[in-house]
């Protein structure tokens, strides 16, 4: 039989496999985090009909004759350039810039996506559509270990923020020097135990003819101290202010003439707080806002590399597996080397290039029309050589 009927085959099934690939980035052309793939072609071995020969004395060298014996596809390689952003405003969604991959767990297996449309489910843990769920480190009172095991991102509603007791207090403000005899100005600020109870600490400012006198109540503690005019506006403390195991700072008080504005700038206590709402950080720490205004990391997402992201397996569900030729999986964070940043409230799109694949879809066509008109070709030569005999 004639060998370029069997070329022609070759290049039919090459051609429909550019055009099954082409097909595919065409379908996910709205794919969030769907990286498009090309169809690599390669020849195949090829018949050698006369070897070559070294030039000698009196005859010069000859060149290999050979006829090649149809094509082949080399390989189906993927490209993992950026896609561009679509902002959706959700808290949850979210954007690698960069190479890094988001790891997620599924029966079991780690996996590895681009896709960020990740939402609670409801037992609180953060998962993509198809029930992958997010991993990464989660905290310990605010505090991350990143060089430990990864493991599921739980987002609680119910958890709380442990009270935290009021140990200082800080005024910060101007007492009017020129004040008269014998007036005085009462600040409260109000302050926390250790279980949370919440009380007021009161503060009271009496003029006299040389600054004030300072008497400061916290439940039953009281402690008294005086604060003595100086010339250019400093007031100078006969001591420092304690009661009842808080410390009120008056190093920011002045005393100046005509100016009243001593206040209360704040308290390092706080009752115990539920999780009210969470946001993401560029570093993927996510940040619990709690109902006694404390903004605390609850955890934070883990992100993946590797050296060869193109030998990475697609496992479907716009995930994929690590190979053997796509090098070890290395876990880090946003920001790190060869990660990138995250992006919260945006998801990465679909980088196929439509205008891209229309032209494959004609160059794959056009081959594949060429490959049949070969086939159709050689079936009209045999028939010749048939008709040779009547």
């Amino acid at each position: 039989m004639l060998r370029s009927l069997y070329s022609g085959i070759s290049g039919l099934r090459a051609h429909q496999t550019m055009l099954d690939v082409t097909g595919n980035n065409i379908a996910n052309v709205n794919t969030a985090g769907f990286k498009a793939s090309s169809t690599q072609f390669q020849d195949t071995l090829s018949q050698m009909t006369q070897g070559a020969t070294g030039p000698q004395a009196e005859t010069g060298g000859s060149n290999p004759a050979q006829i090649g014996l149809g094509v082949r596809v080399a390989g189906v390689s993927t490209n993992f350039a950026q896609g561009s952003s679509q902002s959706t405003g959700r808290a949850t969604d979210m954007m690698i810039s960069g190479d890094g991959f988001f790891v997620t767990s599924k029966g079991g297996q780690q996996l590895f996506t681009r896709a960020g449309a990740f939402s609670p489910d409801a037992s609180g843990q953060l998962v993509s559509p198809d029930g992958g769920i997010l991993q990464g480190w989660s905290a310990v009172a605010g505090v991350v270990n990143a060089g430990g095991p990864v493991g599921d991102i739980t987002v609680n509603g119910n958890t709380l923020v442990p009270a935290k007791a009021t140990t200082s207090a800080t005024m910060d403000g101007n007492l009017p020097s020129d004040a008269p005899v014998p007036t005085t100005l009462q600040r409260v600020v109000k302050v926390f135990d250790s279980n949370g109870a919440e009380r007021n600490l009161t503060i009271d400012f009496s003029k006299t003819a040389t600054g004030w006198d300072v008497a400061a109540k916290n439940g039953a503690a009281v402690s008294n101290i005086t604060l003595t005019q100086q010339p250019d506006g400093v007031l100078v403390a006969s001591g420092p202010l304690s009661v009842g195991g808080v410390d009120v700072d008056l190093s920011k008080a002045s005393g100046f003439a005509g100016v009243a504005s001593l206040a209360i700038s704040g308290q390092n206590g706080a009752a115990a707080g539920k999780l009210q709402s969470y946001t993401l950080g560029n570093d993927g720490s996510v940040i619990g806002s709690f109902s006694n205004g404390v903004k605390q990391v609850l955890a934070k997402i883990a992100l993946a590399k590797f050296t060869n992201p193109s030998g990475l397996e697609k496992a479907g569900g716009s995930s994929y597996v690590a190979t053997a030729n796509s090098g070890g999986v290395q876990l880090g964070g946003a920001g790190d080397a060869g990660i990138g940043s995250l992006t919260g409230g945006s998801l990465e799109m679909s980088n196929v290039d439509l205008s891209q694949e229309f032209t494959n879809l004609i160059v794959a066509q056009r081959g594949f029309q060429a490959n049949a008109r070969i086939i159709t070709t050689s079936d009209e030569v045999l028939q010749e050589l048939g008709s040779l005999k009547r």
